[in-house]
């Protein structure tokens, strides 16, 4: 019955759209990227999940294959993305999120200010619990950001069509992982005095988790930390503002987990003695793909270059500043101390784990599966500036969600929702 009653609620909404609208929300996938899809021994409509990294200004766009692991489908350069490397911590601070976070159906917007959207959840339970404030922070197109990541136009369609088939193949919702740089060896020693360390070393658990499982890593928030694959015992909940209960990850997982991170910590103090520091803050509000600041560079100087941007840069678009702080960032090069923003308070680690997974003696798996965090609350809805363990969690009845499209593994429509801008 809940199926039916979403499918017709869906159903009832398309026929609201205009045709624009629905142009968009609906454009199948190219015949290349379905090859693509095939040739990575997926289907367009199992699973998905998408990874962020700000330094590099890219977005990973995962899928689970035949069995059932999850490998990169494409990478995508991002176009803009504003603020310092850092969590969000208040509303109008132009920093874009950093964390896990839930994308459901209803946070994807094909009514788009920006071309399309989809509203990342924040803040999750994670952000709620250090009383960080913000809202309307989108993945969305138009290559213009104000605490969201902007990819061009072209990208965000083909993202959102991914996601779409995914959701019409049974996924309720799809993980984004937001990090501040890829969690090498090299970056932590390179960003070892930022006072964000601590909740990226936090983060960086969880990127473990994924890299050793190829599995989606089920996240909870207990003790103001992130926790990945715990178990709490039966009768206990996880609580971001309460000490975390005993749990346990499993053992085959936290065992390949501490194995990787002994190893990336022996790297790190090889490389601190001689690593370059990195600027705490860049003032170049932010950061923006090579390939499209090269793009830039061809339209202002009128030079033709062979250089090829990934979708059409718009007429005004506001790149980061070049500063000698941002130039340095980029090209690794070392730079003098610098004081970090005010009121970017960092999030204390996670709390130690035992080699069983667990912040205290080993106690034996609950029965039932513990209680996901409550962080993917969705705002309005509007846009303002070797694999081990599990299989990824498919509902084959969700499939009912969404109507079966045309195109081989394709869903005909998604809704469009009133927004307000």
């Amino acid at each position: 019955m809940v199926a039916l009653a979403a499918t017709a609620a869906l159903a009832l909404a398309a026929c609201n759209q205009t045709d624009e609208v629905a142009r968009k929300a609906n454009k199948p996938l190219t015949p290349e990227m379905v090859s693509l899809i095939a040739k990575k021994d997926m289907s367009p409509a199992s699973p998905m999940l998408v990874r962020i990294f700000k330094q590099e200004a890219e977005l990973e766009v995962w899928k689970a294959t035949s069995d059932g692991s999850y490998a990169l489908l494409k990478t995508y350069p991002i176009c803009r993305w504003s603020g310092e490397l850092g969590p969000k911590v208040r509303m109008g601070d132009r920093q874009a999120p950093e964390g896990f976070y839930t994308i459901t159906p209803g946070q994807m917007n094909p009514n788009s200010n920006y071309y399309l959207s989809f509203n990342l959840g924040f803040p999750n339970a994670f952000d709620r619990s250090y009383g960080r404030t913000g809202e309307f922070l989108m993945v969305h197109g138009d290559c213009s950001s104000a605490g969201c990541y902007a990819m061009t136009d072209e990208q965000i369609s083909e993202i959102f069509s991914l996601a779409r088939e995914s959701f019409a193949g049974g996924q309720r919702a799809f993980q984004v992982q937001a990090y501040p740089f890829r969690m090498t060896p090299k970056n932590l020693a390179r960003h070892r005095n930022n006072p964000n360390m601590a909740f990226w070393r936090n983060l960086k658990q969880g990127y473990d988790h994924f890299e050793v499982t190829k599995q989606e890593p089920k996240v909870n928030v207990c003790g103001r930390a992130y926790v990945f694959d715990a178990e709490a015992v039966p009768g206990r909940s996880f609580d971001a503002n309460a000490s975390c209960p005993p749990y346990q990850v499993p053992p085959q997982v936290a065992s390949a987990v501490a194995e990787k991170q002994h190893s990336d910590e022996a790297q790190v103090a090889a490389l601190t003695p001689s690593a370059p520091l990195a600027p705490v803050r860049t003032n170049a509000d932010g950061g923006m793909h090579p390939v499209f600041l090269a793009k830039l560079k061809e339209r202002e100087s009128g030079q033709m270059s062979f250089a090829e941007a990934p979708g059409t840069l718009p007429e005004h678009v506001n790149p980061p500043k070049m500063t000698p702080e941002k130039v340095a960032l980029d090209s690794e090069a070392a730079v003098a101390p610098v004081a970090t923003a005010s009121g970017a308070a960092a999030a204390p680690a996670a709390p130690t784990q035992t080699a069983a997974g667990a912040p205290v003696p080993p106690v034996r798996p609950a029965t039932a599966p513990a209680a996901q965090p409550s962080g993917s609350a969705v705002p309005p809805r509007s846009d303002k500036s070797a694999a081990v363990g599990r299989k990824p969690a498919t509902l084959a009845s969700a499939a009912g969600m969404m109507p079966s499209g045309t195109l081989a593994g394709a869903a005909s429509s998604l809704p469009t929702n009133s927004f307000s801008p």
